[in-house]
């Protein structure tokens, strides 16, 4: 259903392009999936791992549920990563639509306190993936992928 909402639009391009990169990432070997570049965290693996992990970490945050473990530091598939990246997804939709986005979250970081609304964690999530598929295609060029998936 079409929506005019900017917040669903937002989220549902952020799945939509995520989707894009790591179906590119399918088609690779796994040698390429891993392969280290001097751009993002090192890998597609380890970008892609990490885009989700930030997402997770997020959306532990805005529904209040304790933090998991992060996702970085372990190896996953492209269809693991795939998988998360719906459950995480729809974390995120279902979280912006039961709670106020203009509601406060608290969050801890390097022994600081920081306070943010919670749509302003939800469209930094959104900008943060966007900044990390760039890099995503810019190792998906330098490994001759073409045409490259349209992601931004």
């Amino acid at each position: 259903m079409a929506t005019t909402n900017p917040l669903d639009i937002l989220l549902s391009h952020d799945l939509w392009a995520m989707r894009q990169i790591l179906d590119a990432c399918g088609k690779l070997t796994d040698e390429q999936f891993h392969q280290r570049f001097d751009i993002g965290l090192g890998s597609l693996h380890d970008t892609t791992t990490h885009i989700l992990g930030a997402m997770r970490w997020w959306g532990d945050l805005l529904t209040g549920r304790e933090q998991r473990p992060r996702l970085e530091g372990t190896t996953r598939a492209v269809q693991q990563l795939q998988e998360l990246l719906d459950e995480i997804s729809a974390d995120l939709s279902r979280s912006a639509s039961t709670y106020p986005l203009d509601q406060i979250v608290t969050v801890q970081r390097g022994g600081k306190t920081f306070q943010f609304p919670r749509a302003v964690v939800l469209t930094h999530v959104a900008t943060h993936g966007m900044h990390h598929r760039a890099q995503c295609l810019n190792m998906l060029r330098q490994l001759g992928v073409s045409p490259l998936p349209p992601a931004a």
